[in-house]
């Protein structure tokens, strides 16, 4: 068995990567954006590249580095960063029965995003068991190291690029919203899911009108939450 395991390995690895490739088209550029955001917002090259690495985190990113710049506190910073990132605390627990119970699957939780984690969720059932770690493995190395990549090109190049093609400037921002509503779209498919994110949406947007940008998307997302599992009750009961 541990023959079989070692051969297949790397094949499981490649598999991780080639499945996770399609993935790119929205991680780079949105990574190209947040480099820079970040370097427009007063981070230097290196910080900025620092901040992808570690933090890792998409939307949490973008809120610091806009949080940052305003000069709230570190507090505020740090809170709003975690609080964003609470949704990893569903996302290892519903992972962590499809991956070998070891330390190394702990590490591998650093890569962990949305994306992944819906490409994981619907393919690794249907891995092998001794293949799974490898293929969680590739497919989270390629996300991470094209959001860095893509992070340092934006960071370094994106003045030049807004010289050249000043409409970048604007339609840059968009690239992360625009990736979360192709990933929500899908979601609009019963009453359910239409009702919640359409409150959802409509409560961040007020919150945003009326100066509450901060808050804005905890709050709406904790709204949300709220709101799909109160309908879900609620159709049981009658159900």
């Amino acid at each position: 068995m541990s023959t079989v395991s070692t051969t297949s390995a790397p094949k499981a690895w490649l598999k991780g990567v080639k499945e996770a490739t399609p993935l790119l088209g929205g991680y780079i550029p949105v990574a190209i954006s947040f480099g820079l955001i970040a370097t427009q917002a007063g981070f230097s090259q290196w910080e900025t590249i620092f901040i992808s690495t570690l933090i890792y985190a998409g939307a949490s990113q973008f809120l610091f580095v806009a949080m940052f710049a305003s000069g709230a506190p570190l507090w505020l910073i740090v809170g709003m960063t975690l609080l964003i990132n609470a949704r990893h605390m569903v996302y290892g627990p519903n992972l962590a029965p499809l991956l070998p119970a070891n330390k190394k699957s702990v590490l591998l939780m650093h890569g962990l995003t949305d994306q992944i984690f819906a490409l994981a969720l619907a393919r690794l059932p249907h891995i092998p068991q001794p293949q799974r770690e490898s293929w969680f493995s590739g497919a989270m190395l390629l996300a991470w190291f094209s959001w860095v990549g893509g992070t340092a090109a934006g960071a370094q190049m994106g003045e030049t690029l807004i010289a050249q093609w000043p409409f970048l400037a604007k339609v840059m921002p968009f690239a992360l919203p625009a990736l979360f509503l192709v990933l929500l779209a899908p979601r609009f498919t019963s009453r359910q899911w239409s009702i919640t994110l359409l409150i959802t949406l409509a409560c961040a947007l007020g919150l945003k009108l009326v100066g509450w940008s901060n808050a804005a998307i905890p709050v709406a997302a904790a709204l949300g939450t709220l709101l799909y599992y109160m309908i879900d009750s609620l159709k049981q009961t009658r159900g």
